[in-house]
């Protein structure tokens, strides 16, 4: 495993970090992980040099139950080998302040995540999504306590707009509070989206990328194939996220899609790849700001696949016919 500095952190991780969203996780009668299969996981994970666990509070049925199998795991292992990562955001209870960025609820779920985890700080601390109904400031300062305290290292930013990772930036310069040193978008090669603002701020202000589904849900691993004409005709293989995902058309396929999968099928031949190792590679590669990508699996196998992905280097060549296929230039 190779190990880079966090964007403009002194943190030094993993080309790859591992995600947990599955740990616990009930989709309809599917239990997609429970405890065993994901110490397994997380085992598997350790011995290949990962030292970066990325979860949330929010991840597992009943809430919290991800934090809980790795707060377990982490039990006979010495926390300080390991930078964790979990957010905060959405609901955790039933109760008027027992969601979004306001003071409260951040200090409710921060104490809530170091008791799951069994560790008294977090390395880094992600809000989940952008609060419009509570003030940047508030979130911030109440971030910024964290900090002071020990209790977080670094802050970092999920999904949101570009103006709005802008805005709480210009708001921690402004009051000399901690800073946004980290994102995670949704963001890989076949994205139907372009989220080109939102990494240009990244870039711009040197912080780091750690894209969630970078392999599109799956759609980038090449065992999806195309069944007829249209672009959501799917062919999906039996247990895979495309047949029990009610949203796994809408995020994760299209034109684009199967355009910039054709070409990184076409490099993993020609490196003796696979169509993974080259997705993963192409987003790991990124010059304008460091990335790393957020892996999950479901089995030791494909982790064990995608962190082939460290081994192999892409030619500016192979990088500009993936570019070129997401911009329908082929």
């Amino acid at each position: 495993m190779d190990y880079t500095t966090l964007g403009a952190t002194g943190l030094t991780v993993s080309e790859l970090c591992f995600g947990t969203w599955r740990f616990g996780k009930r989709t309809g009668d599917v239990l997609e992980t429970d405890e065993e299969q994901a110490h397994e996981l997380l085992d598997r994970a350790a011995d290949h040099g990962i030292n970066f666990i990325d979860t949330a509070n929010v991840y597992g049925d009943p809430s919290g139950t991800a934090e809980e199998y790795i707060g377990n795991w982490l039990d006979d292992r010495d926390r300080n080998d390991y930078v964790l990562a979990s957010k905060v955001y959405f609901d955790y209870g039933d109760g008027p302040n027992e969601s979004g960025l306001g003071r409260k609820h951040i200090r409710t779920q921060i104490e809530g995540t170091l008791d799951r985890l069994g560790t008294d700080y977090l390395d880094l601390y992600y809000i989940h999504r952008f609060d419009e109904d509570t003030p940047i400031r508030e979130t911030l300062r109440t971030l910024n306590d964290l900090v002071r305290k020990g209790k977080v290292n670094y802050l970092g930013a999920s999904t949101m707009a570009g103006w709005q990772l802008t805005k709480a930036l210009w708001q921690s310069d402004v009051e000399n509070l901690e800073r946004f040193d980290v994102t995670q978008p949704l963001f890989h090669a076949a994205y139907y989206e372009d989220v080109e603002e939102y990494l240009e701020v990244c870039a711009d202000q040197d912080l780091a990328v750690c894209p969630y589904s970078p392999l599109a849900g799956g759609f980038l691993t090449g065992k999806y194939e195309r069944a007829g004409e249209g672009v959501h005709d799917v062919e999906s293989p039996d247990g895979s996220r495309g047949t029990f995902d009610e949203f796994f058309d809408d995020y994760y396929v299209s034109e684009r899609g199967w355009d910039v999968l054709d070409t990184v099928r076409e490099i993993a031949d020609e490196l003796d790849a696979s169509p993974p190792q080259v997705a993963l590679r192409w987003l790991i590669e990124r010059e304008k700001f460091t990335c790393v990508p957020i892996v999950g699996a479901r089995t030791t196998d494909q982790l064990d696949e995608n962190v082939g992905a460290v081994d192999i280097a892409l030619s500016d060549d192979q990088r500009g016919r993936i570019d070129a296929a997401r911009e329908g230039e082929q």
